[in-house]
């Protein structure tokens, strides 16, 4: 982690990352066309459960990513046994949340869907897409969590195949329980809860079997000092997803007087933003590791360097993602649902977002940067500010404000992601800036050469061991 070349070292671990998001990605597209043969209702449903769902990423990716940053941080300083404490500690609690959080919405359904933004019409399809998946919260934030922790020992190939074996298995099982077995949309959401136990179960025999650090009931110790740590690495995730969870919700209800079309749409437009967005994360998720080990050895020069890479290889993503969405805007939604009303609506949403698409790559790299450095402030008001910052306000201020300019409410929905992207983009390039600055700085004090000097005694000593 401190001596490999770089940018390959980077790459290998951020491919079989991307590779897990793409196929997850995939899935959820393939979801998405099969709920879409079964009516605009019940695409709609899906986008009122998403949010349920984000609440569900929330969690496992507070404790993976709390534990994670820690964990990798302490194995830059060959602290191993702090960093099983932190591995078993990130792994029971989010079993247990997830519990808490299943039983807790199983209770309150019915007014959590109408809640979340459901018409009359959605509403049933909506209970019924989210009953199996609360039955398997406990597994779903599980395999979120174990996810980022195998990815933050290094181990990203073998989260993968955790990943990757589920999400295929649902591509599967879903139209067979959809469509063979006469389910309907409830098919759908049990598909997904039975591949997100087995993605878990895989996820958590592979980090027993093969973790850089074990898993173990003995090493569930958690104190005060512990627990702190890991809300500090874990909390901008939590604020990212949950506020996520919040901007979702505010669209459907923003968008739920111009009907179940203009739900479904941006439903739709969400799911194919994704696929982008998921690129990007991915790679972020290879950076994270890399920067935890080399910034807790101090290597901050390798730090920076890997930033730069990253923001470079990630915007020429976003570029080409841009090309493709902005030429086939119609047919990508009606790839979903072929209802003229859906199309039209999600054609222009889509082709709005493609304006500041690019700007993702820069604030994804520095708000993760800044998480896995443990500057809990900036990476928090960094993870916010996309979704929950700027999208909620401007989610209801826009329709409000665009009639009295002769333009149409709907608009003000459509263009919100986008204005919200580049306001975003705005603050991030200051705060990193003096980051990335603050990293120069310190590369040339003393503490900083010893490490580099330990770390590279250190590798030479392992070579010549093995």
């Amino acid at each position: 982690m401190t001596q490999s070349p770089l940018e390959p070292l980077i790459l290998r671990l951020a491919v079989p990352a991307i590779v897990s998001n793409l196929v997850t990605v995939t899935y959820n597209m393939a979801d998405t066309w099969f709920i879409g043969r079964l009516g605009t209702s019940q695409s709609g449903a899906v986008g009122v459960a998403f949010s349920v769902m984000t609440i569900m990423q929330a969690i496992g990716f507070f404790f993976g990513q709390g534990g994670g940053n820690s964990l990798s941080r302490e194995l830059g300083k060959r602290n191993e046994e702090r960093a099983s404490r932190l591995l078993s500690v990130a792994f029971f609690g989010s079993v247990g949340f997830g519990v808490l959080l299943g039983v807790l919405g199983l209770l309150v359904l019915h007014p959590l869907v109408r809640g979340l933004g459901a018409t009359d019409t959605i509403a049933p399809y909506a209970v019924q897409y989210l009953t199996p998946l609360l039955v398997a919260t406990p597994c779903v934030t599980g395999s979120f969590t174990m996810n980022g922790l195998l990815r933050f020992q290094g181990l990203s190939a073998y989260s993968m195949i955790g990943l990757v074996t589920g999400a295929i298995l649902n591509i599967a099982l879903a139209p067979a329980l959809i469509f063979g077995a006469g389910l309907g949309i409830f098919g759908a959401g049990l598909a997904t809860a039975i591949c997100q136990t087995i993605s878990f179960t895989i996820l958590t025999v592979m980090c027993v079997k093969v973790g850089v650090v074990r898993l173990s009931p003995r090493w569930f110790q958690p104190d005060m000092l512990l627990i702190r740590e890991m809300i500090g690495g874990g909390l901008p995730s939590l604020l990212r997803n949950g506020v996520g969870s919040v901007a979702v919700t505010c669209v459907n209800l923003a968008a739920n007087p111009f009907g179940d079309a203009a739900i479904a749409a941006m439903a739709i437009v969400n799911r194919i933003a994704l696929t982008a967005n998921s690129m990007i994360v991915g790679f972020g998720q290879g950076f994270q590791p890399v920067c935890g080990y080399n910034y807790g050895a101090g290597l901050f020069a390798r730090v920076r360097r890997g930033f730069w890479f990253g923001v470079r290889v990630e915007t020429a993503i976003l570029v080409c993602a841009t090309v493709v969405f902005a030429l086939f805007a119609p047919e990508l939604v009606g790839l979903f649902r072929a209802d003229p009303d859906v199309i039209r609506i999600g054609e222009v949403a889509l082709r709005l977002q493609c304006c500041t698409l690019w700007m993702n790559g820069f604030n994804m790299m520095s708000n993760m940067s800044q998480q896995t450095m443990g500057r809990t402030l900036a990476a928090s008001i960094l993870g916010v500010a996309r979704q929950g910052l700027f999208l909620v306000p401007l989610v209801w201020l826009l329709p409000a404000i665009l009639p009295a300019f002769g333009l149409p409410a709907l608009l003000g929905i459509q263009m919100a992601q986008p204005i919200s992207d580049l306001l975003t983009f705005a603050i991030t390039v200051p705060i990193q800036l003096r980051m990335l600055r603050g990293l120069k700085a310190a590369e040339g004090n003393p503490a900083d050469t010893l490490a580099r000097s330990v770390a590279t005694s250190l590798s030479s000593t392992v070579r010549k061991a093995s």
